[in-house]
Parts: structure tokens; C-alpha cells; sequence
């Protein structure tokens, strides 16, 4: 039975792909073969998942396997699974279009590269378009488990803007897609080059692999009528024990199961026995995944779950907390029902142990790169060192550790490299200060060039320069380390010692005429003026009390859409400063209220915040610099 086809345009988003992945990938175009057997494996994985329930959908076949084969006269290659399979829906919904809210950034990434890399295939649900890196044409068969055999589909599509739907008859469920491939793409016509590759990135994919068993025949490879052999190891390698692993498989088992080029930095496996048994196996990449670098926390990948070898869920985020988002890895446990939903993941105690222990495998994982792998800590701490910081504030049990693996810029620190740990700043820290003191703003520049950090430079004390947007939320929670308070240079009174203070009291009521005079030209604008111990050769800056926002904070959020109640800055002021003194002795009170006006607009520029008016504050700077 067949039906008359029907044509269909893709998407426009799906266009954009299909053009991009053929003409941007020119290097690993293997890769296609990678992602299509992933593909049989989900689909294997879900038919397996979904007999529990209902054994009559594996009816007559129950060995789940994959199959490649090549025909080097009609130039295809095909990779068929006995798995799930697609429905005509299924087909239009999951090849016609693309529903990953991702995709745009796929997109823009790609567009952005030229030689795009490859691994951004497979990260945003578009991994069967790598088809059409080798392939002119694709046709795929499919029959969905459990329908008839009516009910067959054929796609068909030459990848450049249309493909055809139409039914057909199959008498076997699961999906075969068959690649025509382009004229120069004869090195794939190989069963020695499909087999390496496979070895390469589907070794431990968990069903068989099955090539047909090669015949000699004058001189050339022939494929044996009939006769299939398994190519990979078709074995769930996190259930062997570590000693028969070695890295190279704990490597390309990763490689496979995070779709990465890259190999990764670190891995954990440990088996849990006991009242709760279950195994993990766990990876930290070398590079952040765009989902996570790119605004990824609404579309986390999470761990694939397993229950006694049998595949449940692919993104299971509930086995690790969101800061944790961009590990990889599987987890296998023994004591969880298989018929488990989200719904009951989110509230399974047993759950909760994992999760427990996934998380202090991962902290132990990072700590021991701390500790004895410093060049990978660092290239760590560069790839998601803002987002372990989410932690800090999600995570209230392990605060402490995470804040342990932070670095941060200093005032005593290379440039704007990231290198000193809270631990190193309270070991230089001096004889008497009781305070870890930081700054932040919205670039290194402006931490380090900040005025109020003059007094500390003075006295030779060491300050963090924080320049991450996420550091000023983080620092809503991190109040203290190790017993020391954080503080910022930019919040409250200065802590002084007793000839400090009386100085500091002797300089502020010298200057009580001087700050009278600034009070009464700024009004409104300011909820206090005083005298500065910051500022040692700035004349003024902005001081917030201990529960203000930063004002580079607040200008994000606002930029973001968010309403924040206003707030009046106080400015602290350094008597001693010319332009200071300008406003106490100039007669025209129109000079020195321009004068005033600068040194609070600078204050707020200096400090992050957007003016309110800046053509005012130009032609304010034009009139005094005229003068």
C-alpha cells in the first residue's frame, strides 16, 4: 500500500539549519553517523522503556539492535533500529520542525563560526540534519510500535527547503534512514571506515551494533547474504568495574554520551551498596555546552536515568542541583520504581539520597582538580566558574565548599586574572582586620580603578575585585567565610583605629561649611553628603548602606525589565581636592552648582550607575572646563 506523497516546506528555522550544516561543517563530518546511531539508541532505549507497561509492542522481535550497512553501487549507507519507531505526526513533529527553544542560538553560533564545530550538532534536538553534511538526499522509513502496518511513513527530502510525506506499508516496526550520499563522499562507502567510526563514538552505546560479516571476493570486501555481526561492545560500561576500564573507554564513552569532540576533564565512578544501592558515573567537560553558556538553566540537559540497566529518562534534572547543570553522566539505580514519572521523582526520598551523593561526588571531582591539577582547575573555573557561583545561593548545605573553589581578582593579584581563593586572601590578611573586603562593579577597569579602594591601597590592604554580573546576587549570600564577615568597600563606615577616627572627626568638621553648601545645591538629588576616609585623590564617590544595590547591578536589572524602587545615593567627598574646594569658594552659585552636580555624576559614573540626564551633564562639563 502506498499513497500519493505530499510535499511539505520545512520550517524556516529548520532551512536555516539544513543550510548551515551543509555548507559550514567542513571538518568531522563523520559525525553523521554518530548522531543517527544515537538516534536508534533513543529509539531502542524508549521501546524498551515503554514495553514494561505494554509487552504486545515487542511482539515477535524483543532483541533491540541497531544495523549499518552500506550498498556501494547505489552509494547509500543505512542505519536501521527495531525501536520505537514514528508515526506520521512524530515524523513531521521531530524531522519538519524544530521545537527547541535553543535553536536560534544554534543558529546565530553557527552563522557567527563559518567552520562551525561540530560539536554544536547534537546540542539543540538537530542532530539528524548532519545527515545532509554527506548525503544529497535522505529518505527515512518508519512504523511506530504497536500500529499497523498500513501505517508505515516515508520521508523523503533532498534537504533544500521541501520534503515529501507519504504512507506505506511496513511490516516492521522501528525507523531506517538511508543517505545518498554526495559524489565525493566515497571514503563512507567502506565497511572498514563505518566500523572504525563506530568503534570511535558508539563503542558502548548499550544495544547491538550489527554490520554484515564480510566475504572475500577477488580482492574486495562483499557483505555475506544474510549474516550479521555485532561491531561494538553493546555493554553498559558504567556497570564493569574501574580496574577493566581504561581512560580511553571512560573517554569515548563520553565523548558518545555528551556529544563533545573534546575529552573531559575529570570523571567520577563509584558504586553505592547498602539499604540503597546504585551506580554513578560522572564527567566534568572541558567546555561549556551552549546550553549551559548560553542562558541555558530552562533547557538543562541533566543525567540520563537508568533503573537496573533499563533507560527512563534522558534530561533527569532532579539528580543534580541547577548549578551542577553542565556534568555529564549516567546514573543506575536499583531500588526505584521503573514505572517512575517526573512527578514522582520529585518527591522520591530515595531520589534525594542520589542526589546527595551525585552532588559530593562532583565537589570532591572539582576539589581534587583544585588540589592536584591546576592547569584543569583553571580551564574549570573559566568554563563554569560563574555558574558554580549559582550555588552559593541554592545550595545553603555545601556554601562553604563551593565558596572554597572560587577565585576571584585582587588588589595584590595578576591583573585581571582570577587566581586568589578566600582562603589565600585570609592568610595574607593583617594583623587586626577582621574583614574579607571586596568591590564590584561591571567590568575588572572599573573594580580596579574604583575611588573608594584608595584608602585601602594607603593602608596596604588587600581588596577582591568582583566584575561578574552574577557576583553582586552571589554576595547576597555569602556573608561569611570561615568566620570573617565580606564586606564591600562601597558599603557603611569605614572601620578606623582611635587616631584615625579622631582625624577623620577634625577633617569632617573643618569641612562642615563645605558640605552644608554641597548639601543645599544637590537637594534632592542625594540623601546625604558627608566627608569622606575613602578618597585619598579622588575628590568624591558614592557610598551605599549595607543593604543597598550596587548601582551597575541596579542599571542591569532595570535593563532587564525589572522595577526597582529609586533610592538616593549618599556621596562622601574629599575636602582637599581642588575641585572640591572650587564649590566652597566659588561666589556664583550657578558655577558651583554645576560643580556640585559633576562631582555626584561622577561619583555615579565611576560607580556603575546610568545618569539620569546625560546631555545635562555634557553641557555641565562644557560650561566649567569654559570657565
Amino acid at each position: 500500500m502506498s499513497s500519493t506523497p505530499e510535499t511539505r516546506p520545512f520550517e524556516a528555522e529548520v532551512a536555516q539549519v539544513l543550510h548551515l550544516v551543509t555548507h559550514s561543517l567542513y571538518s568531522h563530518k563523520e559525525i553523521f553517523l554518530r548522531e543517527l546511531i544515537s538516534n536508534a539508541s533513543d529509539a531502542c532505549d524508549k521501546l524498551r522503556f515503554e514495553g514494561l507497561a505494554n509487552p504486545d509492542l515487542m511482539a515477535g522481535d524483543g532483541e533491540l539492535h541497531i544495523d549499518v550497512s552500506f550498498d556501494g553501487k547505489a552509494r547509500t549507507i543505512t542505519i536501521a533500529d527495531n525501536g520505537v519507531g514514528m508515526s506520521r505526526q512524530e515524523v513531521v513533529e521531530n524531522i519538519g520542525t524544530i521545537a527547541s527553544s535553543g535553536t536560534r542560538r544554534f543558529l546565530a553560533a553557527m552563522a557567527g563560526e563559518q567552520k562551525a564545530d561540530a560539536r554544536l550538532i547534537g546540542q539543540f534536538g538537530v542532530g539528524f540534519y548532519s545527515a545532509f553534511v554527506v548525503a544529497d538526499r535522505v529518505t527515512v522509513l518508519t512504523r511506530r510500535a504497536g500500529d499497523a502496518a498500513a501505517e508505515g511513513v516515508k520521508w523523503d527530502s533532498d534537504g533544500k527547503g521541501e520534503y515529501t510525506l507519504e504512507a506505506v506499508e511496513r511490516p516492521q516496526r522501528g525507523t531506517e534512514v538511508v543517505l545518498h550520499l554526495k559524489e565525493d563522499e566515497d571514503e563512507f562507502l567502506s565497511a572498514w571506515k563505518l566500523r572504525e567510526l563506530v568503534h570511535r563514538y558508539s563503542e558502548h552505546v548499550a544495544f547491538p551494533i550489527r554490520m554484515p560479516k564480510q566475504a572475500e571476493a577477488e580482492g574486495e570486501e562483499q557483505p555475506a547474504a544474510d549474516e550479521w555481526e555485532t561491531v561494538n561492545s553493546a555493554s553498559a560500561l558504567w556497570t564493569r568495574g574501574k580496574s577493566e576500564i581504561s581512560d580511553e573507554e571512560y573517554q569515548g564513552f563520553y565523548k558518545s554520551l555528551g556529544h563533545d569532540f573534546a575529552d573531559p576533564l575529570a570523571w567520577s565512578h563509584n558504586r553505592v551498596e547498602g539499604n540503597q544501592s546504585f551506580t554513578t558515573l560522572l564527567y566534568l567537560p572541558a567546555q561549556p555546552p551552549f546550553d549551559v553558556m548560553m542562558g541555558g538553566r530552562d533547557e538543562r540537559k541533566g543525567l540520563k536515568l537508568y533503573i537496573k540497566r533499563v533507560f527512563v529518562m534522558d534530561a533527569a534534572e532532579e539528580l543534580l542541583p541547577n548549578y551542577l547543570r553542565f556534568v555529564r553522566g549516567v546514573v543506575d539505580a536499583d531500588d526505584l520504581p521503573l514505572n517512575v514519572s517526573r512527578e514522582l521523582l520529585q518527591q522520591n526520598r530515595q531520589l534525594e539520597r542520589i542526589k546527595a551523593s551525585c552532588t559530593r561526588r562532583v565537589l570532591d571531582l572539582i576539589e581534587s582538580l583544585a588540589k592536584n591539577e591546576p592547569e584543569k582547575f583553571a580551564t574549570f573555573l573559566k568554563a563554569f566558574g560563574n555558574t558554580l557561583k549559582e550555588g552559593i545561593g541554592e545550595d545553603t548545605a555545601n556554601r562553604e565548599r563551593i565558596a572554597k573553589l572560587l577565585r576571584f581578582a585582587s588588589t595584590r593579584g595578576d591583573g585581571s586574572a582570577k587566581t586568589v581563593s578566600l582562603d589565600d586572601y585570609i592568610g595574607r590578611m593583617a594583623a587586626g582586620q577582621e574583614a574579607i573586603w571586596y568591590v564590584t562593579a561591571d567590568s575588572h577597569a572599573a573594580a580596579a580603578g574604583s575611588p573608594q579602594l584608595e584608602a585601602f591601597r594607603a593602608r596596604d590592604i588587600e581588596v577582591l575585585l568582583l566584575s561578574d554580573r552574577i557576583d553582586e546576587w552571589m554576595l547576597g549570600y555569602l556573608h561569611e567565610y570561615d568566620g570573617r564577615k565580606l564586606r564591600s568597600v562601597a558599603k557603611g563606615e569605614l572601620p578606623l583605629d582611635e587616631e584615625a577616627k579622631k582625624q577623620q572627626e577634625e577633617t569632617a568638621k573643618a569641612a562642615e561649611p563645605l558640605v552644608a553648601r554641597l548639601k543645599e545645591l544637590l537637594g534632592e538629588r542625594v540623601s546625604e553628603v558627608r566627608v569622606s576616609a575613602r578618597l585619598t585623590d579622588s575628590p568624591s564617590c558614592l557610598v551605599l548602606s549595607e543593604f543597598d544595590m550596587a548601582p551597575h547591578f541596579a542599571r542591569l536589572l532595570r535593563e532587564a525589565g525589572q522595577e526597582l524602587p529609586d533610592s538616593k545615593p549618599t556621596l562622601e567627598v574629599n575636602p582637599g581636592h581642588p575641585l572640591v574646594q572650587r564649590v566652597q569658594s566659588e561666589a556664583d552659585d550657578a558655577r558651583a552648582g554645576d560643580i556640585a552636580a559633576l562631582l555626584l555624576e561622577q561619583a555615579e559614573i565611576a560607580a556603575g550607575a546610568q545618569l539620569a540626564d546625560p546631555a545635562a551633564f555634557v553641557q555641565r562639563m562644557n560650561r566649567v572646563l569654559l570657565a
